[in-house]
């Protein structure tokens, strides 16, 4: 099993993937131990990613990331299918007046935090994800941006 990536209706390519597939394997095993088991990321643009916020969400907005969960975590492995809207995320990196990269990795270990259990449906769990994804980034940018 591994980390995948595609594109749907769009031509955006990821950019040090085979770094970020190391860099999320660590993640997965400092949450808890997790192996990957299958992570497929799926890049699109927003109108196919605000349609399908509708169709299985119920929410009619712009969103940069839908995660479907197929992980066991009792057997200790991660699955999923991790739909971006590599659109909105370049919009936000804008917003945040940060880069197209560094918002997009945010986003990319976002589904993979997901995956390991952690939530963001409340002010503490959105705090906790939060206080992840620097911690992740921090990661990434000392022990895997160079490779």
């Amino acid at each position: 099993m591994d980390i995948n990536y595609y594109s749907q209706e769009c031509n955006y390519r990821l950019k040090n993937r085979r770094a970020i597939r190391e860099w999320l394997r660590e993640v997965a095993a400092e949450e808890g131990e997790l192996k990957v088991g299958e992570i497929n990321y799926i890049f699109c643009p927003s109108t196919l990613h605000r349609q399908m916020n509708i169709d299985f969400v119920g929410h009619d907005y712009f969103t940069d990331i839908i995660t479907f969960d197929y992980s066991n975590l009792e057997a200790g492995y991660i699955s999923g299918d991790i739909y971006i809207d590599y659109q909105t995320v370049a919009d936000n990196a804008r917003i945040y007046k940060t880069t197209s990269e560094q918002e997009m990795r945010r986003v990319v270990v976002h589904g993979v935090l997901h995956l390991c259990g952690q939530g963001d449906k409340t002010p503490e769990t959105e705090a906790v994800m939060h206080s992840k994804e620097d911690k992740y980034l921090t990661l990434f940018d000392t022990k895997f941006a160079k490779k």
